[in-house]
């Protein structure tokens, strides 16, 4: 998972460093050999930081890793995923495609339905992101590691025009304010 997320990062022309949340119960070894293996995978640096404990100290050697990774930075190789122009449809299928390794997206009637109110109201080119789990690459919790080949559906999509984006909904998501019936607090 970890090499598929610094090879997602770098499709955009970046450099990657991967910040490592050290424990108090990581061991040396542990931690190295997450360094071994994002540098293997591409990552230019990666770097131990506490900043949970020990706040913006715990976080030095990354702000400086990251400062000197923007001055090994090349601004002329930067992409975007996608066409901002593209249709919605596209933009989302670009998404699933070169981020998450689905074959395809299924849009619901639903969704579909808002997409052609959006570009009607000329909204169409606005960028978009995708709300979906955060514990897969798909828009699956169960489907573990790296995926491939799954159809990702598209229950609904939303605009947040004073912000300038749309937004898809994958699958069960729940969005702000989706919050429990238990509050974590109690």
């Amino acid at each position: 998972n970890l090499a598929k997320q610094i090879a997602n990062v770098k499709k955009f022309g970046v450099n990657v460093v991967v910040a490592i949340n050290q424990f108090k119960n990581d061991t040396e070894a542990e931690v190295n050999l997450v360094k071994q293996l994002a540098k293997e995978a591409g990552a230019l640096d990666a770097v131990e930081s506490n900043h949970w404990e020990e706040g913006g100290l715990g976080a030095v050697k990354l702000a400086k890793a990251v400062v000197e990774s923007v001055k090994h930075s090349n601004p002329e190789k930067f992409n975007f995923l996608y066409d901002v122009n593209d249709s919605v449809e596209g933009k989302l299928s670009s998404i699933v495609t070169n981020l998450y390794n689905g074959s395809s997206i299924k849009v619901s009637e639903q969704a579909a339905a808002k997409i052609k109110t959006y570009e009607e109201q000329g909204f169409g080119n606005l960028p978009i992101c995708i709300a979906k789990t955060q514990y897969s690459l798909s828009h699956d919790a169960n489907l573990k590691g790296v995926p491939s080949g799954f159809e990702f559906p598209i229950r609904d999509i939303r605009a947040s025009i004073g912000a300038g984006y749309l937004y898809a909904l994958a699958d069960e998501i729940q969005t702000i304010p989706g919050l429990p019936t238990h509050a974590g607090y109690m």
